[in-house]
């Protein structure tokens, strides 16, 4: 009789590694880092705009997760759990240095003209008007982003560029669905109003 075994999830992974990491195995817990920074580093980078700020920002992430593991009660995945201090402590960054303000555009700039994505998004083209075009409108929607408040950027880095769907985004944000769409609602109007010109 042939027994078919199914594979963990990606979720019970996750839940055996963190049983693993709360009884001090610190390897299954860098295994989750490993598998969570590609997702956190691009939540955090999106709503920052600066390198050095994302880089910062997910060491303290992770130490905090580490340091609050013992706290992780399996409730809601791993990834629903890390996502949320994530977001939070951005958040609390951000608010932080709106008060104390030190990003130029032109750092923000430099940012995304490195950034491997945007350089293969936009090489391989023989048009320098397009090049000048696809440069023009990728400085206005950071510009337009930096605009956002905290929160709406925060719902539209989930949303749109990191693919969550608004039940995640609830938990993550600890508000109701109805909330999430409602932000996501108003930035992205704010947003096609600040781009309004490149319709």
């Amino acid at each position: 009789m042939n027994e078919q075994v199914t594979a963990p999830t990606g979720s019970e992974e996750d839940r055996a590694l963190v049983d693993l990491a709360q009884k001090g195995d610190t390897r299954a817990f860098d295994q989750l880092v490993r598998k969570y920074t590609p997702k956190i580093y691009g939540l955090v980078y999106n709503m920052t705009a600066n390198r050095e700020d994302t880089a910062d920002l997910l060491q303290d992430i992770f130490a905090k997760a580490y340091r609050s593991l013992d706290r992780f009660l399996g409730k809601s995945s791993f990834y629903t759990w890390i996502y949320a201090i994530g977001v939070n402590m951005t958040l609390n960054y951000l608010k932080k240095r709106n008060r104390h303000p030190k990003l130029s555009l032109d750092d923000m700039d430099a940012g995304v003209e490195n950034d491997p994505d945007f350089i293969k998004a936009t090489t391989g083209s023989t048009n320098p008007l397009r090049d000048v075009n696809l440069h023009e409108l990728q400085k206005k929607l950071n510009e337009a982003m930096m605009k956002l408040s905290e929160d709406h950027r925060a719902v539209v880095t989930m949303y749109d560029i990191q693919g969550l769907q608004h039940a995640e985004i609830s938990k993550i944000l600890g508000v109701s669905e109805g909330t999430v769409r409602s932000r996501l609602f108003y930035a992205h109007r704010q947003l096609q109003n600040f781009l309004e010109e490149f319709r």
